[in-house]
């Protein structure tokens, strides 16, 4: 395993990260519980989840996640061999589970999320404190376009920074990031704790794998070299998409058949289908799969310092795991780079 240190921290992390969104949902506690031997037994020591986890979102099941990851480390007595990282909650009309629909990032909000977290988890700190996804109007999951019109009350950066500052000082949380960010959002995030002492960011959780790879540009890339931000990649192989699973047999098991189409629209675009078809028959011209491919390509991006990985089967995992180990070809990279441009983005 390799590993890379987070942002302007001394918090060592793998280059891969395992996601736990599936766990409650797609996975039982048992296959979670399993899932995280597998990845420690492999080296991986850093853990993503979130207090709205699994998906899809819904009251019976929101803080699964956390609680199996909770009933794992106080069954094997790992806490101090893994870096735990969790997610509040944005604004969101249609989670009025979440906290009864009081789901801004002020800080009442914020504080009953962490000590929520920090129940279902079964630790006293966490290690990586993430916002999910602004309080403000930002285009996100799916959406192409800022729209003015779409504004909205929101909370404001430094009263966010100032409550997550306070749980800093009190030991609950160690190290801050964002989550769905924009490069105006991380710029003021910088910003707002410069000017008045508050905690900085050192982390941006976001969308990035061969269908959509807006993060290169300046707008986020150039702006978290400069600013000392590290990426954390997450949806690798857009929702399966890009492990050709879908391609193959559009009625295969996964969250794109059993989750429904309206959930998330975009890895059901044209393009991305067509992207995928190219992807793929480049992968196995290759003697890979496309998992291998997609993952290995991730896993190489100067600018990645760890990738999100999910899986609902331990075979899964030890093939994403693996992939690390796949070194792509230049001339794989400039075929991937010809379909890219090609097929610009169609899942951003």
């Amino acid at each position: 395993m390799q590993y890379t240190t987070l942002g302007m921290t001394d918090v060592k992390v793998s280059r891969i990260c395992l996601g736990t969104m599936t766990f409650g949902e797609q996975n039982t506690e048992a296959d979670a519980h399993s899932q995280l031997d597998l990845a420690l037994a492999r080296g991986i020591n850093f853990i993503d989840t979130a207090e709205m986890y699994p998906v899809m979102p819904r009251a019976e099941t929101q803080g699964s996640t956390e609680r199996h990851i909770g009933s794992w480390l106080k069954k094997t007595g790992q806490r101090d061999r893994v870096v735990l990282a969790t997610k509040v909650a944005g604004p969101n009309p249609n989670m009025h589970w979440v906290r009864g629909g009081r789901n801004n990032l002020d800080a009442a909000n914020i504080r009953a999320a962490v000590e929520g977290s920090l129940q279902r988890l079964q630790t006293d700190y966490i290690d990586l404190y993430q916002l999910h996804w602004p309080s403000r109007n930002v285009p996100i999951f799916g959406a192409h376009a800022f729209e003015p019109a779409k504004e909205r009350t929101h909370v404001a950066i430094a009263e966010t920074l100032a409550v997550l500052g306070q749980l800093q000082q009190e030991g609950k949380i160690r190290h801050i990031g964002v989550s769905n960010e924009s490069s105006w959002g991380v710029c003021e995030f910088i910003k707002q704790s410069e000017m008045k002492g508050l905690p900085r960011i050192a982390t941006i959780q976001n969308l990035y794998n061969l269908t959509a790879r807006h993060f290169e540009t300046s707008l986020l890339d150039e702006t978290c070299y400069r600013e000392q931000v590290s990426l954390l990649a997450y949806s690798p192989l857009a929702f399966g998409q890009l492990s050709a699973k879908y391609h193959d047999d559009p009625k295969a098991h996964g969250r794109l058949t059993i989750f429904p189409p309206n959930w998330s629209p975009r890895y059901l675009r044209p393009g991305v289908l067509a992207a995928v078809a190219h992807y793929a028959a480049l992968a196995r011209a290759h003697g890979m799969t496309p998992a291998q491919m997609a993952l290995a390509w991730c896993y190489s991006r100067w600018f990645v310092a760890s990738t999100i990985i999910g899986a609902t089967t331990l075979a899964q995992l030890e093939e994403n795991i693996a992939a690390l180990d796949v070194q792509l070809a230049p001339e794989v990279v400039a075929q991937i780079d010809a379909i890219h441009a090609s097929l610009p983005n169609p899942g951003q």
